[in-house]
């Protein structure tokens, strides 16, 4: 099984367990989570088939997919990571992380996407990466650009609004 290993925390892919489900929905249900995300908690049909597509996407490649993140020291899930690409051929992935409102504030979100970055650079024929945050989204976008993403282009994703960020190896 793929696994990334920081100091004090894990990433593991998801899998098609019913813990994991749970652990993905508990995260994508909250509203607080969600608000400058989707802007509204995603309810449960729906999640199970964003659930379906994120384990699709995760058997594209060994290298991408999305991830778990779990507190090593006590083993609890607090979030979401992912680096993902949409077909075999991509040459680009995005970026992405989203964690539980108890683990924000506290440079967890920095470390995480410092590390997806430097592993990402390992990745043979990977040309950059993008990242799309909501325009109000200030902490994100600190993470992003301290890490040299630059500002692509604002557009709406199903009405509502986004900013698309890059980095190019």
């Amino acid at each position: 099984m793929f696994m990334m290993d920081l100091d004090q925390y894990k990433l593991l892919k998801f899998v098609n367990t019913s813990m994991d489900f749970d652990n993905y929905f508990r995260l994508v249900n909250n509203s607080k989570v969600m608000e400058m995300i989707t802007e509204r908690p995603i309810e449960y049909v729906e999640a199970r088939e964003d659930f379906k597509k994120l384990l699709k996407l995760n058997s594209l490649s060994p290298n991408f997919g999305t991830y778990k993140i779990l507190d090593k020291s006590k083993g609890h899930f607090i979030g979401l990571a992912k680096l993902e690409i949409t077909d075999s051929h991509s040459d680009i992935a995005e970026l992405g992380y989203i964690l539980i409102p108890e683990y924000w504030g506290k440079g967890i979100a920095g470390q995480i996407a410092d590390h997806l970055i430097q592993y990402s650079k390992t990745i043979k024929g990977l040309k950059g990466l993008f990242a799309i945050i909501d325009p109000k989204n200030f902490a994100s976008r600190r993470i992003l650009t301290k890490n040299g993403f630059q500002s692509r282009e604002f557009r709406d994703f199903d009405g509502l609004p986004g900013e698309i960020l890059e980095l190019t190896f």
